[in-house]
């Protein structure tokens, strides 16, 4: 007899079974998925043992966002039933990044590297790219293979220890460029290998705005690996803020701005938690530090400014699973002030979600079309928005789920 946890994809087992092997994994209580699928505990046990039937579609898209299952057919058990949820599809472009990132060379190598000012050039006009450009994942994807290369090159060939500091900043920053392309991709290997090492070259770069990046892209990627990993994105969150608070007097605009985003992180993580108090303290600390900055400032990495914060509150009161604060958050905050398109979309994804949990799917549907228009590579690869479209595709309004098709066409979800 083995003690080994059951392994939910090997039939015959029930769905219950399966989620609840599941939602263990996750480090998650009943009490707390059923919070979060707006269900009782008792009622999570009852599935879990049986004692109910495999619930309808719509519940089980709300129990796989929960439990941040990407493939349906895990939670599932039908192989006809393989829907990527949260890990969009593979970008024609994974294969060369990850190829860059895998090959790390240390040996001596010919030609002379790249200046860290010159990457850096390079890292802005990559920035300015991606917030522009409705294809965002393919320009950059486009751009990452060659600067991988000549940043760890530009590290390897430095004369003197200042040059290898501003090196390693550069190399920590086009690690951070990738995370944003490789993140929602199925290969999550990948992802926590390039947080890694954004992390130790910016550890080595001693510089306070190149750690404040890559320490707010290591608690994203700890949050969204589920509650068992909340402690780890808070201990990396509240340890990047006690060494960047006592340089905040003299900080740049750009230290100012990430130590803002990070106070918001700790907020988006309390919020996850379902801590309202926390959250809304955090947003509010974050919001003063963000009246600090000019006004037509904007965080090139975090997309922190004053214009983003309306938007931040929609995603805390949608995290909280609050339907009415989050659509009269949606209705104070304009979209149009947010000058990243792929912010912006994800932005009208947040909305969408609040309208949902508002009970207007006709709304959240409407939204979700702005946010494809906005940035078609954002909602392809955002799990919240495939999974309102999905649900919504099998609507009992004809023209809804007319008009759910032919989004879940556009993004992939269904054959067009």
């Amino acid at each position: 007899m083995s003690d080994a946890t059951p392994d939910p994809y090997a039939a015959p087992l029930t769905f219950g079974k399966r989620m609840q092997i599941l939602r263990q994994r996750r480090g998650m209580s009943r009490v707390v998925l059923a919070g979060l699928i707006d269900m009782s505990p008792s009622w999570v046990k009852r599935v879990e043992n049986g004692q109910l039937q495999t619930p309808g579609l719509a519940m089980i898209l709300r129990i796989a966002e929960a439990l941040r299952v990407r493939d349906l057919a895990d939670l599932t058990g039908y192989t006809d039933m393989r829907v990527d949820l949260f890990a969009g599809p593979g970008h024609p472009r994974l294969a060369a990044v990850a190829n860059a990132v895998n090959a790390y060379p240390v040996g001596p190598s010919d030609g002379p590297a790249p200046s860290a000012a010159h990457i850096r050039a390079r890292l802005g006009r990559a920035w300015s790219a991606r917030h522009s450009a409705p294809n965002h994942r393919e320009v950059i994807g486009a751009l990452l293979p060659d600067l991988i290369r000549d940043a760890q090159l530009a590290v390897r060939q430095t004369d003197s220890a200042a040059e290898r500091r501003a090196a390693q900043a550069a190399l920590s920053e086009v690690y951070s460029l990738s995370q944003f392309f490789i993140a929602y991709q199925p290969d999550a290997a990948l992802l926590w290998r390039v947080a890694e090492r954004s992390l130790v070259a910016a550890q080595e770069s001693e510089d306070p705005h190149t750690i404040g990046v890559a320490a707010w892209l290591t608690a994203q990627a700890h949050r969204d690996s589920g509650p068992s990993h909340f402690d780890a994105a808070d201990e990396v969150t509240m340890s990047t803020l006690r060494y960047l608070d006592p340089l905040w007097e003299d900080a740049t605009d750009d230290v100012r701005a990430i130590t803002g985003a990070l106070r918001f992180e700790a907020g988006y993580t309390a919020a996850r938690r379902g801590d309202p108090g926390t959250a809304w303290r955090y947003w509010d600390q974050a919001e003063k530090t963000a009246k600090t900055l000019p006004a037509g400032y904007f965080h090139a990495v975090t997309s922190f400014s004053r214009a983003v914060m309306g938007a931040h509150a929609v995603t805390i009161a949608v995290e909280l699973h609050s339907g009415g604060e989050s659509v009269r958050q949606a209705a104070r905050a304009e979209a149009s002030v947010i000058p990243s398109r792929p912010r912006r979309a994800r932005h009208r994804i947040e909305q969408a979600r609040g309208y949902q949990l508002d009970g207007q799917p006709d709304v959240a549907l409407a939204t979700l079309n702005q946010a494809y228009e906005a940035a078609p590579e954002t909602i392809r690869y955002n799990g919240y928005a495939r999974r309102i479209v999905l649900e919504e595709t099998e609507a009992a309004s004809p023209g809804r789920r007319r008009r759910a098709c032919e989004l879940a066409a556009k993004i992939g979800l269904l054959a067009a």
